[in-house]
């Protein structure tokens, strides 16, 4: 079976709460749904965390490398791709493009095997995972209702990220910090993201050991993103000061970007995105690098929920996996696939054992948020 096409939409309208930053609007196009089509009518999905401008024009440069090549060698072909493009990509969109291709090809290997991509991918460890509920921080009422809507939903496990957290003063990151406790109580599991990958981040390490310090007096999981995402040596030094576990790594493309964090000790908890790293075949080589340092893996997920559907496989097929980063509430997540994902009443999510992703695309949904490129 050959790869005769590939089919991108972009996805505008949906973006949550106006995206992570001001100059990102809800009809914004940030999120791309790949489709690798065959020779014989099956059909790859995958998703990919950039503009569809951009995916098309990376797509264009790849199509040489993919049309006609093999449908069921996910890894070899985007390796492929990757190898080709070496002078034009090593990251940035090209490599984000051929993570949403990666994703498609896995989705269809199974689909030809008959089999879920978590035993192509090496067997099943679980069967369930916690889910945690990504929102962004708000002043303290609205975060109030943020937070209760998301505990209704079924979350057991909620991370808050960016602003105004670290954007005014220390006594304004407490009192946000302290309202989230109070609102969820002792049972449910809180995380904090910072939000270091923002524009012209002003923090240094002393602000994010100040700042661990404080999380720690309310039970954080992990502080993410304390720092600029290239301040390696900053984590590094963060992570053996901070009481609380220190993340990063969403930004990362390509395995060997991830390499630094490993040999640097500069992180307790990775945090790759299949839809940018190089889609399920790179996640899963840090993962693996992860398991093999002692470091958590934790996927980034703040897109959609066919990333969602690829990160519940790799969680799967990983000997250590606690949780899959699940966006809430977003019409991405919420209304993409025929069965949306929902936490059970022990807040974890099932993870689909339907060949390949185990999902189906919403084509009325697709229709809806969908751009063509």
């Amino acid at each position: 079976m050959k790869i005769a096409d590939v089919r991108l939409t972009g996805l505008t309208g949906g973006t949550v709460e106006g995206g992570w930053a001001e100059e990102l609007a809800p009809e914004d196009n940030v999120h791309t749904i790949v489709e690798v089509l065959t020779d014989e009518g099956l059909v790859g999905v995958g998703s990919t965390f950039t503009s569809s401008h951009l995916v098309s024009a990376a797509v264009k440069l790849l199509r040489p490398f993919l049309i006609g090549e093999r449908a069921d060698e996910p890894a070899r072909v985007s390796e492929k791709l990757r190898q080709n493009t070496f002078w034009q990509g090593r990251g940035g969109s090209v490599e984000h493009a051929i993570s949403g291709i990666d994703i498609a090809l896995w989705d269809l290997f199974g689909k030809i095997t008959k089999q879920p991509v978590s035993r192509l991918l090496g067997g099943n460890y679980r069967n369930k995972i916690k889910p945690y509920g990504s929102l962004l921080f708000a002043e303290v009422e609205p975060l109030r209702e943020k937070l209760k809507a998301a505990v209704a939903r079924g979350f057991k496990a909620i991370k808050l990220g960016w602003k105004p957290f670290g954007r005014r003063d220390a006594k304004t990151d407490e009192l946000l910090v302290r309202t989230a406790r109070e609102t969820v109580g002792p049972g449910v599991e809180l995380m904090v993201d910072a939000g270091g990958s923002d524009a012209f981040w002003p923090h240094g390490y002393k602000w994010a050991l100040r700042t661990a310090q404080m999380l720690a007096n309310y039970d954080i999981v992990w502080f993410e993103e304390a720092l600029p995402p290239d301040d390696v040596a900053g984590f590094a030094e963060l992570r053996r000061h901070s009481p609380v576990p220190i993340a990063t790594g969403e930004v990362f493309t390509r395995r060997q970007s991830f390499r630094p964090l490993f040999e640097q000790q500069g992180a307790d908890i990775v945090q790759p995105d299949c839809t940018k790293c190089g889609g399920l075949t790179e996640a899963w080589r840090i993962a693996w690098a992860a398991y093999e340092h002692n470091v958590q893996w934790v996927p980034h997920g703040w897109n959609t929920a066919i990333g969602l559907a690829a990160d519940l496989q790799l969680s799967a097929a990983m000997p250590v996996a606690k949780y899959v980063e699940f966006l809430s509430p977003s019409p991405y997540m919420d209304e993409l696939i025929t069965v949306p994902f929902k936490p059970d009443v022990d807040g974890l999510l099932t993870i689909p054992d339907a060949p390949g992703l185990g999902i189906e695309l919403n084509r009325d949904a697709l229709k809806r948020y969908g751009v063509e490129s």
